[in-house]
This record gives C-alpha cells, sequence and structure tokens, in this order.
C-alpha cells in the first residue's frame, strides 16, 4: 500500500484513472483504496475533488465499456463451446432475457460488490443485452461508486485508513441487500399472478371466488413477510449487541455525521428532535383516530388496535429495553440519564406511530400520489429523528437502528394481526350472504 500512496501523490489524476480502467478490466487493483487516499489528497489540498471524482469515472466507464466489447466478440466463442462449462446457447439465450428485464437495473450499484465488479461488463456483452441499456446504468453506477469513495476520503481525511475496510464491508452488505430487495420487487411484479394463486392456495382455495378479498390477501402476506424480515433482523442485531460487535459501527457512523453536520446544523436538529415529543406524538394519534373515524371501513377493529399499538407498544418497549439492560453487563449510555439505551426508545415509538398512521392513510386512501407521499415521509422523518439524535450524541447509531428493527417488529405484527381479523370478519360477511 506504501508504494501505491507514493505513486497516488506523486501521479494523482493519472494513476486514478489507469487504475479504475484496469480494475474494471478485471485486474486485480485495490481500487476502493486508491480512491479514497485521493479524497484525503482532495482533503489536503493536493487533488481536487471534483477533479478527482472525474477522472476516476472516466476511466471506470472506458474500463465498462472495453470490457463489454470484449465479452461481446467472445460470444460467438461461448455460443460454440459453452456447453462444456454448462454455458451452452439456450442458457446464454436466457441469461440475456433475464438480464436485459431485470438484471440491467443492478449495474447501478454492482461496482460496489468486490469480485463481481470485475467481470460484470465481460458477462454483459457475452450475453449480448442492449449496448444502451447497459452504459447507461453502468456509467450511472460508475459515478455513484467513484463519487462516493472519493468524498468519503475527503470527510475523513487523515482517518480515512483506519475505517478503509469497515466501510467497504458496509457498503458490501447494503449492496446486496439492495440486490435482495430489488430481486423480491421484481419476482412480485412479473410474477405476481403466481404469487397470487399461492396465496390463495395459503389462505384457503374456498375463498379463491371473493375478489373482493384480493388485496385484503396480499396485505396480510406482505405483513407477514415484513415480520419475519424483522424478527431475523433483531437476531442479528441482538447477537452483534451481546458481543460487543457495535463499536466500530458506532464510530464511524458518529464520526460521519459530526463531519458531514457542522455546529451550524444544531437549529435544524433540535426541531427534529421535537417529531418524538409528547405533544406531537399525541397529535398524531389524535389525527389517526379521527382518520379512521371518517374514513375507516371496520372502524371498531382500527380503533381497538390504534390503542393496542400505542398501550401495548410502551409496555413492549419498556420490557425490550429493560431486556437487554439485564443481559449486558456494559451499559453504553452516552449520558447517565439514560439507563437502558439499547434499542432507541424514541426510534421505536416513532417507528410504531408513525408507521401505523402512514399504514391507515394509505389503507383508506384512494389517491397513488398520497400512498406514495405517505411512504417517503415516513422514511424521511424517521431519518431525520435517528439523525438528530447521533448528531446530539443522545445515542448511538447502533440504538437508533435496533429500535428501526424492534419498532418494525410490534408495528407488522400489530397490521399482520389487524388485517387477519379484518379478513375473518369480511369472509365471516360473504358467507353469510350466500
Amino acid at each position: 500500500m506504501q508504494f501505491i500512496t507514493t505513486w497516488v501523490e506523486h501521479y494523482g489524476y493519472i494513476v486514478l484513472f489507469i487504475s479504475l480502467m484496469l480494475e474494471l478490466l478485471a485486474l486485480p487493483l485495490p481500487g476502493d483504496f486508491i480512491m479514497g487516499y485521493a479524497g484525503v489528497l482532495a482533503f489536503q489540498g493536493k487533488l481536487n475533488w471534483i477533479l478527482c471524482i472525474g477522472v476516476a469515472a472516466l476511466g471506470s466507464c472506458i474500463g465498462m465499456t472495453i470490457s463489454y466489447w470484449i465479452g461481446y466478440k467472445l460470444a460467438p466463442l461461448f455460443y460454440k463451446h459453452g456447453h462444456r462449462i454448462h454455458m451452452g446457447p439456450d442458457r446464454l439465450e436466457k441469461m440475456s432475457r433475464w438480464f436485459n428485464n431485470f438484471g440491467n437495473k443492478l449495474l447501478v450499484i454492482v461496482c460496489f460488490i468486490p469480485g463481481v465488479r470485475h467481470f460484470t461488463g465481460y458477462f454483459s456483452g457475452i450475453t449480448h443485452i442492449s449496448f444502451r441499456k447497459y452504459a447507461l446504468y453502468a456509467y450511472i453506477g460508475a459515478f455513484l461508486w467513484t463519487g462516493t469513495f472519493i468524498s468519503l476520503g475527503k470527510l475523513f481525511g487523515p482517518q480515512w485508513e483506519q475505517f478503509h475496510s469497515s466501510i467497504k464491508k458496509y457498503f458490501l452488505i447494503g449492496s446486496i441487500i439492495v440486490i435482495i430487495i430489488l430481486a423480491l420487487f421484481y419476482l412480485f411484479r412479473y410474477y405476481k399472478l403466481q404469487i397470487k394463486e399461492y396465496i390463495i392456495s395459503f389462505l384457503g382455495r374456498g375463498v379463491k371466488r371473493f375478489h373482493s378479498l384480493r388485496r385484503l390477501r396480499l396485505l396480510i402476506i406482505g405483513a407477514m413477510i415484513l415480520f419475519i424480515g424483522f424478527i431475523f433482523l433483531i437476531g442479528s442485531l441482538t447477537e452483534n449487541y451481546l458481543n460487543n460487535e457495535f463499536k466500530q459501527f458506532d464510530t464511524i457512523v458518529m464520526t460521519l455525521i459530526s463531519l458531514i453536520f457542522g455546529e451550524r446544523f444544531k437549529h435544524v436538529m433540535n426541531q427534529f428532535i421535537l417529531l418524538t415529543s409528547v405533544k406531537v406524538l399525541t397529535v398524531l394519534i389524535v389525527l389517526t383516530f379521527l382518520w379512521i373515524l371518517i374514513k375507516g371501513r371496520e372502524r371498531f377493529i382500527e380503533v381497538s388496535f390504534l390503542i393496542i399499538v400505542v398501550i401495548g407498544g410502551e409496555i413492549y418497549e419498556e420490557c425490550i429495553r429493560r431486556l437487554f439492560h439485564y443481559l449486558h453487563p456494559v451499559h453504553r449510555a452516552l449520558t447517565k440519564s439514560i439507563l437502558y439505551p439499547f434499542p432507541s426508545e424514541q426510534m421505536l415509538t416513532a417507528f410504531i406511530l408513525y408507521g401505523f398512521s402512514a399504514f391507515l392513510l394509505v389503507r383508506h386512501a384512494k389517491s397513488a400520489w398520497l400512498h406514495t407521499f405517505a411512504f417517503i415521509a415516513f422514511l424521511i422523518i424517521l431519518l431525520l429523528i435517528g439523525l438528530s439524535r447521533i448528531y446530539f450524541k443522545i445515542q448511538y447509531p447502533s440504538d437508533v437502528v435496533a429500535g428501526y428493527a424492534f419498532g418494525g417488529v410490534w408495528l407488522s405484527l400489530n397490521i399482520l394481526v389487524m388485517e387477519l381479523f379484518r379478513f375473518s370478519h369480511r369472509l365471516k360477511k360473504v358467507k353469510a350472504i350466500l
């Protein structure tokens, strides 16, 4: 690494351009490290930050383009002899169709995955996917990749080498999660008829003829998937917490937030803190109650679950935090006033209340734009609340993430049970009519 840093210091832009181009041609070069170090030099004023990103992205795009056309020219060889390595014409055609329909958008994030980005261009060329599509998504991904690592190097400055390996690990985990989410989305989008048939089979073939229950069945299966997903997430978070494995993650995130948001953001962050105040949450609960009375179809069920979500959520939150307080001998509170920091009480409560309100808003609103607005607003509110608590060092990032996860479990469980009650209620009505 000393040899590489010396070359970057002396021939910064040239090394950046050539190394990124060669890495995307599948040469084993440490592109992430070189970009991060270039960012450190930009922090020191030795290189220009914007120019570094432009040069690195250009080198990446050229490397991706060359590898695509090499793969494209090698395609006849694979079509002729590929059956020997289980890559015959039929399989290549299937892979090409799948990639054109589903996989091309993954090119935006594939650069963040070591080992995969090196061969993506060759694979895309061999399978003869449209170069126009390939270039669009691959070039966007190249700019995101280079811009992210060079910017992080500039932000962290001399601390970059200390956090370099951990940042790569978190980006890899994040990229894999995004790929899984996109894969599930496209599976549902293109195989929704088969999924609906499975849901019908799962909930009972006897309800297949009742068209009015289709949406309800989808809600139930969706809530069930979310509940299971959150259960797996809290299992992983609990293991890491009990093994004291959050220290590095907390240090990186808190350092990054302190570097991005300075003193000038203090007033703004104070406003975000208020989003979890008793007054704001009380207003939210009242508005949700009024929305149920105005728009709700099974008002008794929804009001009952609003009460369960609020009161039960408080009991659930207190029990969970006390449990972790006794399980772990090291209490990591940043201030003496916080006895049980994991998971974050405020994030858990915010996730439950804002999430339940957003769900009921989407559940009864007919406007598509309102659905989108509610979902985006929910995500932004949670992000801002968590950001403000980390900014003021009230809680650790791991406490905030755990608050999201444990809140998600309670929210998805209540939505699942509520929709099952609703399903049973409507099914009884339909049977009574018949």
